[in-house]
């Protein structure tokens, strides 16, 4: 599996079970806490515009692919198919804490999900927004949530670590955080009407980093650097945090993307488990 990335950090390893192929952070590894990873659109038994891996219920995928295609990707990471939570992603900023009674559950209009119970596995799904990883090394817990612009906007990142907060006791300084593989400046043009709500969430000085307009007065928006800003709001040391340097728009072969293939495709899967003892 060959992938591009838009610099030479090492961000991820690539991984590879039963030739499922996806994708891992070593920074969250290192915490030997959880099992995790981000699948790509190989290794899976899917057909047509969902080939291969797709797991996503909502993209019309036949039941009896996704189901062979979750039992795959499970088994190349290490988590248990039928410990899964499910998020049925609705651009909101809502979190929902993940218990035993969940399993198998997709809350409806849930963006972000948290947990302290381990064996239990988050999974969200994406085609180019960005996947946001979080894991207490003290209070032993974990988030996992989506955010595209309008997430980004309103800073689900925040939202997120103050929900660990408030029900786990989480101190941001504690956190591991990465963001994971999503749409890259280069290719996420928008209107204005998107950058003036990010003028409105995000200071000044910012700004720079943020956007660039172009001569056909769209813009150039950087969500990798926006939420790199979130979560440094929130409170996650830089140190703590690992933030993607692949681009899912400029790796088509190996990733879907909303911009690439409109709403005919899979999606792509996040995972993030606390070890079982």
């Amino acid at each position: 599996m060959k992938i591009s990335y838009k610099n030479e950090e090492h961000i991820f390893d690539i991984k590879e079970r039963n030739g499922v192929p996806y994708l891992s952070f070593p920074i969250l590894e290192k915490t030997g806490l959880v099992r995790h990873g981000f699948s790509t659109r190989l290794g899976g038994v899917s057909q047509g515009v969902w080939a291969s891996m797709n797991i996503s219920t909502t993209r019309g995928d036949h039941p009896q692919a996704v189901e062979e295609n979750k039992r795959r990707i499970a088994l190349a990471i290490g988590v248990d198919e039928g410990k899964m939570a499910f998020s049925s992603q609705t651009h909101t900023t809502n979190v929902a804490v993940v218990a035993e009674e969940n399993l198998g559950e997709s809350f409806p209009e849930t963006d972000g999900m948290i947990t302290n119970v381990p064996g239990i596995c988050l999974v969200t799904f994406y085609a180019d927004c960005v996947p946001l990883y979080f894991v207490d090394t003290v209070r032993k817990a974990i988030g996992l949530s989506h955010s595209g612009w309008r997430g980004t906007v309103h800073k689900m990142a925040n939202v997120t670590v103050r929900k660990m907060q408030e029900v786990f006791g989480s101190n941001p300084a504690d956190l591991i955080a990465a963001v994971g593989p999503s749409i890259c400046q280069d290719c996420y043009e928008v209107d204005i009407d998107v950058i003036r709500q990010f003028q409105e969430n995000y200071i000044r000085k910012d700004w720079e980093s943020l956007y660039y307009r172009k001569e056909n007065g769209k813009f150039q928006l950087n969500l990798w650097r926006a939420n790199e800003l979130n979560l440094l709001e929130s409170g996650i040391k830089k140190e703590n945090m690992a933030v993607t340097n692949v681009c899912t728009c400029c790796n088509p072969e190996v990733m879907f993307s909303h911009r690439v293939m409109g709403t005919d495709r899979g999606n792509l899967s996040a995972f993030l488990a606390l070890k079982e003892k």
